[in-house]
């Protein structure tokens, strides 16, 4: 019995492709893919043997397998493929416009660990939403297989050529010359996955030295760190490269190349509410009082940062899709917005019509680290004057069910406001977010937390941070009554 139910993923589909636990099997990825035609047939008007699909896939060891069922699943129906081979996510949401093709579609995990793989699709209208997916799995279940009188066809396309001639052709343009990255140094850490292209085909042909990059083929079995650019192996590892060989600029990428962190010549990571602060000080330099529209984790810190630099900051769920759809909809209300970004390195900018694009962040942040350096500037001093966090945490508690993840949340609103030093803050779109300010002896620990329901499981998530060494285990002590070192965090 195939559990439909549990390959919904926010608004992509996931599950397992290797092992004894695969849900992946041949017969329901078939189902997927004619139920993704069917879809857009139902959505757009366009029938079946009309639509041309393009499909990549990330590095994963399974994906070639993904790619093979689901393409020929749509073949058997009438549907006509552009087979894009090995791609990243970002070029594959762009595949209707650069390929003039009805949709596409991209087999990634993104940074999950090998044993997973999974679907994105998109349109000429973007990525599709988490209604979108019920929609599908719904067709999917159903197991309908719409006849048709004719094979479709398939032909390869080299998407990714096309996609990087895009990207040098931004950075050409903003910085004006011929080779306009000569004596640039940057090092890429490509995560074995779909990235490498951005440092040999991106970088390098426009003058960049590019030595010290590492992990730039694609390799599914990620054996040297997780394809996930938050774990801490994976900063340390871009990191080392980066002052190994004296960079300029660290960049690196998770598995499908939607999102990216940095490190600077000097080895600090610019990560998270850093990297939020960097970008929105691009964009606000360009945009004055824009607004920005951020996940739900960020701190208070970064908050006043953006309206000290003249900025507004707008909190939305977590989630890319819904801080996109959020910074769209601001834009349709006349209030100015022009970068849509998450703490987790997913970033989306209007001038790029909110594509989710983690190699088109690292153009703008290389563009602008070369317009600093001729300033005789670096990265990290425009957000010198950014207060980041002494201490930060994310732990997750698993739930059995809605009504208890839900029933955690109730009391955590109601009981937490009445201890000393907590209060409730108002100002989030999702869950239950607390500030501390907890006076102990001679000690003042101050900080902030979020609790919110997972998208992707019946857990709930807390975020914590603290602007003092100590903090987040005083704040843990006050709300949950335990001891931090004996938690598996």
């Amino acid at each position: 019995m195939i559990d439909w139910d549990n390959l919904l993923s926010g608004s992509d589909i996931r599950g397992i492709a290797l092992g004894d636990n695969c849900n992946l099997t041949n017969e329901v990825i078939k189902c997927i893919s004619i139920a993704f035609a069917s879809f857009i047939e139902k959505k757009k008007g366009i029938i079946i043997k009309d639509q041309i699909i393009a499909v990549g896939h990330d590095s994963r060891i399974s994906s070639p397998r993904l790619a093979d069922i689901f393409i020929n699943g749509l073949v058997s129906v009438g549907a006509h493929v552009y087979n894009c081979g090995l791609c990243s996510t970002p070029a594959m949401s762009m595949a209707p416009k650069i390929l003039s093709c009805t949709s596409s579609v991209e087999i990634t995990a993104s940074h999950h660990p090998k044993e997973f793989n999974g679907f994105k699709f998109f349109t000429i209208n973007g990525g599709l939403k988490s209604l979108d997916i019920i929609d599908i799995l719904s067709i999917a279940r159903k197991s309908y297989f719409p006849k048709s009188d004719s094979m479709g066809t398939v032909r390869n396309v080299n998407l990714i050529q096309k996609y990087t001639g895009i990207l040098k052709n931004i950075i050409k343009k903003e910085l004006d010359f011929s080779s306009p990255l000569s004596g640039i140094h940057v090092v890429v850490d490509a995560s074995n996955g779909a990235g490498g292209f951005f440092a040999n085909d991106v970088l390098k042909p426009l003058g960049a030295d590019i030595s010290g990059s590492d992990l730039l083929n694609p390799d599914g079995n990620f054996s040297t760190h997780s394809p996930n650019p938050e774990k801490q192996d994976s900063i340390n590892h871009i990191q080392k490269i980066t002052l190994d060989n004296n960079a300029d600029l660290g960049i690196i990428f998770d598995a499908d190349v939607d999102r990216c962190f940095f490190v600077d010549n000097e080895g600090i990571p610019i990560t998270k509410n850093r990297l939020i602060a960097l970008v929105s000080k691009m964009v606000i330099s360009e945009h004055p009082n824009s607004v920005i529209v951020t996940d739900s984790v960020t701190s208070d810190n970064l908050k006043h940062f953006i309206e000290k630099i003249g900025g507004h900051q707008f909190r939305e769920r977590r989630g890319y899709q819904n801080v996109i759809s959020s910074a769209k909809d601001l834009n349709l209300e006349s209030k100015m917005c022009f970068l849509a970004i998450e703490t987790s390195g997913h970033a989306a900018f209007e001038e790029n019509e909110f594509k989710d694009d983690g190699a088109y962040l690292a153009v703008k942040m290389i563009i602008n680290m070369v317009k600093l350096k001729k300033q005789g500037k670096k990265l990290s001093e425009e957000i010198c004057d950014f207060k980041d966090s002494v201490e930060s945490k994310e732990i997750r508690f698993d739930m059995d069910d809605e009504e208890q993840i839900n029933g955690f949340l109730d009391t955590i609103k109601e009981e937490c406001p009445k201890m000393p030093g907590c209060s409730l803050d108002e100002d989030t779109p999702e869950g239950v977010r607390l500030n501390f300010d907890i006076f102990e002896g001679k000690n003042n620990y101050k900080g902030w937390c979020i609790f919110r329901q997972s998208a992707h499981d019946l857990s709930v998530v807390l975020n914590i941070e603290s602007d003092t060494e100590g903090g987040i285990e005083k704040i843990l002590q006050n709300i949950l009554s335990i001891d931090v070192d004996k938690q598996n965090m």
